[in-house]
């Protein structure tokens, strides 16, 4: 199983490591982190937004789907999906233009694209503060996928990482 996406414009295959000594991303072995702020999420972050595991995020790439990496800077350079785009939880609400929404008096998302968001994994609260301030600010549910094992499952998988950038 693989995909093949652009990640800053070069072909990028998403596969998992074949190497049976491979370990997981020492950034992401830990079982234990302090709550709060590092707090176990719900499966359903809000009502109308879609929780998706890894091969339903791996379908969404290879169909071209807007994947968006909702940590901050600290965590993106760490290393990313490939072929996400890079906007912090702390900027998505104002950044909906980058998502098809118009700003008037109101976001109006009427044109939005589909998105499916992802940060750390399940006990961190990047994404799911990113989605509820997309739903504040009019971004349709429907429209909104989460993938709540984030960096963490993407790792422990062994599925192709590549270097975020600032």
């Amino acid at each position: 199983m693989s995909v093949t996406v652009k990640h800053k414009g070069k072909n990028v295959e998403i596969s998992r490591d074949q190497n049976n000594k491979a370990t997981i991303n020492p950034a992401f072995a830990k079982t234990s982190r302090k709550c709060p702020p590092f707090c176990i999420q719900p499966m359903q972050v809000a009502p109308g937004v879609t929780t998706v595991g890894e091969l339903e995020l791996l379908d969404f790439l290879s169909k071209g789907g807007f994947v968006i990496d909702n940590r901050t800077v600290e965590w993106h350079v760490k290393g990313t999906i490939p072929g996400a785009v890079h906007i912090p939880h702390t900027q998505i609400a104002s950044r909906l233009n980058e998502l098809g929404c118009k700003k008037g008096a109101k976001w109006d998302c009427s044109n939005a694209k589909k998105v499916l968001l992802f940060c750390n994994g399940m006990w961190c609260g990047q994404s799911p503060t990113g989605i509820r301030a997309m739903l504040r600010e009019g971004y349709p549910p429907e429209k909104i996928m989460y993938y709540r094992d984030g960096m963490q499952g993407w790792s422990t998988l062994g599925l192709t990482t590549v270097e975020g950038s600032l």
